[in-house]
């Protein structure tokens, strides 16, 4: 079962007409000009027919988007991310807990360590 973050909708609030192309951009994260004129160009250039059927295939079984999907543009940015590449998402989000356990360690270490002047001025405040 499909998360709500990582379904295809479609985008009433940017649409020109079904919302298809906007869905499309949001779910990418490619901007909703060039999803636009991709679609144009490909119905132009030998797809007339099947676009056409695409779309409204697309219009018909797709849920419209809720309006509180995104909290603030950075979880946006990142369920984007998560759609296009799950494993580099989980890769960058496992570097950060990374970077985050050694900054801790680091602060350990100097709170744990023999430091003589940090023990005496925890100790005048006593």
């Amino acid at each position: 079962m499909a998360s709500t973050h990582t379904k295809f909708y479609l985008d009433k609030a940017n649409a020109k007409w079904k919302g298809v192309c906007a869905g499309i951009a949001d779910y990418t994260g490619v901007d909703v000009l060039w999803v636009r004129l991709g679609a144009i160009m490909l119905t132009l250039m030998g797809g007339f027919p099947w676009t056409l059927v695409a779309y409204f295939i697309a219009a018909w079984m797709a849920e419209k988007k809720p309006g509180a999907l995104y909290s603030d543009p950075q979880d946006q940015k990142f369920w984007q991310g998560v759609r296009q590449s799950p494993a580099r998402t989980t890769r960058d989000i496992r570097s950060r807990f990374r970077a985050i356990d050694h900054r801790l360690a680091d602060i350990e270490s100097y709170y744990v360590s023999n430091n003589k002047q940090l023990a005496d001025e925890i100790d005048s405040l006593r």
